[in-house]
């Protein structure tokens, strides 16, 4: 008896706890989606969850086309969209096969937020980088300037063709604390250049 009373306690303990768990990363993730801090790319892996079934339970790579395939309802577009709209589709598809299901949506890997420094740098390249990183941040990541770079004329690229943008970074005045507006959160794509 006592045995069993305490294998129910804990079955009602850990429901309790996975309960509270989703609401609260669901509530958090809406909001980090609301206020713009991550959408979905491609090359980012996802666990994709229905709770109280395993077969539901799948890792899943983001393909470059922006979707990815699940168990019951096939390609789900989720490329450029927030991991709460991603949830709220999949539990919407699913509806007609588990009519109850309670889905979780995680993001395990990011590997779509890439950046690109070049130019007057101890290591050029493109950066995959799993948050969010300003300017001064990525240029340590990529050791630093060399000793024949313009530390006034660094560029930050924005965007592509014709809608492409050019913002200046004085790394000079940024690295005494003074012009700090300078040195902005980065965006995915962003090029830094050195000269």
């Amino acid at each position: 008896m006592g045995n069993q009373f305490y294998f129910q306690c804990r079955i009602y303990s850990y429901f309790f706890m996975v309960t509270l768990l989703f609401f609260m990363s669901a509530s958090t993730l809406a909001a980090a989606a609301k206020d713009g801090q991550y959408l979905i790319g491609p090359e980012d892996i996802l666990e994709i969850s229905v709770w109280k079934d395993m077969d539901l339970t799948k890792q899943v790579v983001v393909r470059p086309d922006g979707k990815v395939s699940f168990p019951l309802i096939g390609e789900v577009e989720a490329g450029g969209h927030s991991i709460a709209w991603l949830q709220d589709q999949i539990t919407l598809r699913i509806h007609d096969y588990v009519p109850d299901a309670v889905v979780t949506v995680m993001v395990i890997q990011i590997n779509s937020m890439k950046i690109y420094v070049v130019g007057k740098i101890a290591r050029p390249g493109e950066y995959k980088i799993g948050r969010r990183i300003n300017v001064m941040q990525a240029l340590a990541l990529s050791g630093g300037l060399n000793p024949f770079a313009n530390e006034d004329g660094i560029l930050i690229l924005r965007g592509s063709n014709k809608d492409q943008a050019k913002i200046s970074f004085n790394y000079s005045q940024v690295k005494k604390g003074k012009a700090i507006e300078q040195n902005i959160w980065l965006k995915d794509g962003d090029v830094i250049v050195v000269r």
